[in-house]
């Protein structure tokens, strides 16, 4: 769990918050509630999360452990403001730490840019060396214990705004090791059920585990070939 202070506390948060935070102040009347998945889905986002994405509060890389990665899967339906998650983290350990509510996060950042985060997740378990996974579903409105201005960063937050430009949000975990981040990856949109959503279209609660799969290893391929040009461009730069 992340540590809870009970002083004002000044921070800087992933999200390249700087806040004065005063925990265990009233905060918003309501907060995001634990709900049982949705018959349709709007959409669907993964993220391959690694430890070279990861910045700190000013924007600069702050590399996570070496060897890490995180895949996060996420199936939205927008209409009624529920998110259902599935995460998996490996290659890192010890406790997490976070000035949120958790330590695991959808920030509003664009890729190589810092932002605060719009939704806290349940940390992936069990604590140890092994992987580690969280999977649920939460509907909104959504809170994620950052105080910034005045209200939290999840304040007015809607999965419309995530739907509209996925590529806008990031997801990662901090730990105490790695506060500003152990891995990180940016959301990238997959079908559901066979269908491209995010259009209006939607697709049933019962059809997206072999979807999102495929979704999953075209980003890994592409991920993969990227990886490979890069090292061919080097060996003949090289030579």
């Amino acid at each position: 769990m992340p540590n809870q202070r009970t002083a004002t506390t000044r921070f800087l948060t992933l999200g390249g918050i700087a806040a004065v935070a005063v925990l265990g102040a009233a905060g918003p009347a309501s907060a995001e509630t634990a709900v049982e998945a949705p018959a349709t889905f709007t959409s669907a986002f993964t993220a391959m999360a690694t430890p070279d994405q990861v910045l700190n509060a000013d924007g600069v890389a702050t590399p996570g452990p070496a060897g890490a990665t995180g895949q996060f899967t996420f199936r939205v339906n927008s209409t009624l403001d529920i998110i259902c998650y599935d995460i998996t983290v490996s290659g890192i350990s010890g406790e997490y730490m976070s000035p949120a509510k958790t330590a695991t996060h959808i920030h509003a950042a664009a890729a190589g840019a810092a932002g605060p985060p719009r939704i806290a997740f349940p940390n992936p378990a069990p604590i140890g060396d092994g992987p580690r996974t969280s999977s649920g579903c939460l509907q909104g409105p959504f809170t994620t214990g950052v105080v910034a201005n005045g209200a939290d960063t999840g304040t007015g937050f809607t999965l419309a705004q995530l739907e509209a430009d996925p590529a806008a949000f990031a997801a990662d975990t901090h730990t105490a090791a790695n506060p500003a981040g152990a891995v990180r990856g940016q959301l990238t949109r997959v079908p559901v059920g066979g269908v491209q959503t995010g259009g209006g279209a939607t697709a049933t609660a019962g059809d997206t585990s072999g979807a999102i799969g495929i979704g999953l290893g075209a980003v890994t391929l592409a991920a993969l070939a990227g990886a490979v040009a890069l090292r061919r461009r080097s060996t003949d730069a090289a030579n």
